[in-house]
Formats: C-alpha cells, structure tokens, sequence
C-alpha cells in the first residue's frame, strides 16, 4: 500500500462513504508526522493502526493509538490525527449504531487477535454493494468482537470549566511539573474537595488518576522513539525509573520496557 496524501485520503473517503454496505475497510499508509485535518465520518469509525501510533484530538480531549489497540470514534465526531512513527493504517467504517456502541467521545480498545483480522480482512472486500453472504458474516462476527473489546486508559478527556481547563492546558504543557492537588485547588480558587468532585462530573477521572493518564500519554511516543526509561521518567517529574514504572504498570498492565517493545514490534 503506498503512502497517502490528504487529498487523496479524502477523495478514498468520499468514495467509501457512498457506498451503501453496512461494513466498508479501507487501509492507507502514512509518513511519520503526517497530520489529517480535522473531519468527521457520517459512520462510525473503528481505527487501528499496524505499526506506528496515532494521535487523535478533539474538542473534548486526545487520544493515544499504539499498535495492540484501536479507537472508536462515533459517527460526526470531529477529529485530527497525527501520525508518529510510519503508521498502516487500517479502518472499519459501519453504519451507525450498527455495532450496538451508543458513545459520545472516542474510546481506546484493546485489540484481540480476532479483531485485528477482521479489520485487516475488512479491507480486502470488494466495492460492490450487492449481498455477499461472506461479506454479512464478516460484518456481523466484527460487531460481536467490538462490543468484547477492553477500554484502555489511552484517553485523556479536557473538562469545558474555564479554570480547570487551565490546569490542564499547563500541565499537558509541562507533565513535569506535578505540584500537589492544594495548589491546583488553590490556583482554581476551589477547596480540594470541589476540585476532585467537578473535575471528576468533567471528566469522568479523579484530578491525580488524569495527571498519571497525561503522563502515560506523554511517554508513549518518547518510549516508542526508543527514548530511555530513565530519561522519560525524570523528565516527567518522578524521583526514580520504579516510581515510573509502577505507575505505568498499574495503568497499562505492564511495564514501561515491555510495553515499548512491544510499541516498537
């Protein structure tokens, strides 16, 4: 598959939006870098990439796409992406509602190995819109697959209040500089107590658990580029590697080595 530039990215868009199957796939490669401006599908979009990682922000917040998982992103979603790392591309797009998943926001998934062969396979269908039966079992063995997927805490959601929105724009700017939650509290002109409660009704997340999720987000891309643990971990303001590293264990599952080998293949 070649590399793929935005207009003709679009153009291929275009085309499979107008056709009438409930499942359509479509695979693209992409350089490192490579920015999609933002847009939205009229369907609901399942992305996942082979190699490489995936960026994808909206209004709402960003999105972090390593190779093991996906992101869903609901139908009329404005989205951009940005490609780190050579990226293949590939996506399902279904009616929507079609799969079952009634969501406002993009969510990250961990991709079973089913999973990653229908979409894989997804991509090889043809362009005629007339009833295939084989092409019905692959839709529907999809749709049941999505709905087994895990929620991997990959997404970093930006609340809407003003103030805590600030907070969270200068700490994306600097994940280093982890002052205590008094401070936020403070500089929000808010107790502790009604810091945690309206930025949890903002974001669904406890102040302390959206600063760890933005720290795994700002690491991911560091540690795919081969970036040492150690460097990645102080910079991030943690005193050592295994303050780090159980951190990043009790998000993802695993550790920072074992899932950066995993991120580079």
């Amino acid at each position: 598959m070649p590399s793929t530039d935005a207009s003709s990215l679009f153009s291929r868009i275009e085309q499979m939006e107008r056709r009438s199957a409930r499942l359509v796939g479509l695979a693209s490669d992409y350089p490192d870098g490579m920015h999609v401006r933002p847009h939205s599908h009229p369907r609901d979009q399942l992305l996942h990439a082979l190699t490489g990682v995936v960026q994808v922000r909206t209004a709402q917040g960003s999105w972090l796409v390593p190779p093991d998982c996906a992101l869903w992103i609901p139908a009329g979603c404005v989205h951009e992406v940005e490609m780190m790392g050579r990226v293949r591309m590939r996506s399902s797009y279904l009616w929507p509602g079609a799969a079952g998943v009634q969501l406002d926001r993009p969510r990250v998934l961990a991709m079973s190995d089913l999973a990653r062969a229908l979409v894989v396979e997804a991509t090889k269908l043809g362009e005629q819109d007339a009833a295939d039966p084989r092409e019905d079992l692959l839709t529907d063995l999809l749709i049941l697959e999505i709905a087994r997927l895990r929620e991997e805490p990959l997404a970093l959601p930006l609340p809407s209040e003003p103030r805590l929105l600030r907070l969270c724009r200068a700490f994306l700017d600097a994940p280093g500089n982890r002052v205590p939650l008094d401070v936020w509290a403070a500089r929000a002109a808010m107790s502790r107590r009604s810091l945690t409660r309206h930025f949890r009704a903002e974001t669904g997340l406890s102040p302390e658990r959206w600063r760890q999720q933005a720290c795994v987000l700002a690491a991911l891309p560091r540690l795919a580029a081969g970036e040492a643990v150690t460097a990645v971990a102080l910079d991030l303001g943690y005193d050592s590697p295994a303050a780090f590293a159980t951190m990043f264990r009790r998000m993802l599952g695993c550790g920072p080595r074992e899932y950066r080998d995993r991120l580079r293949g």
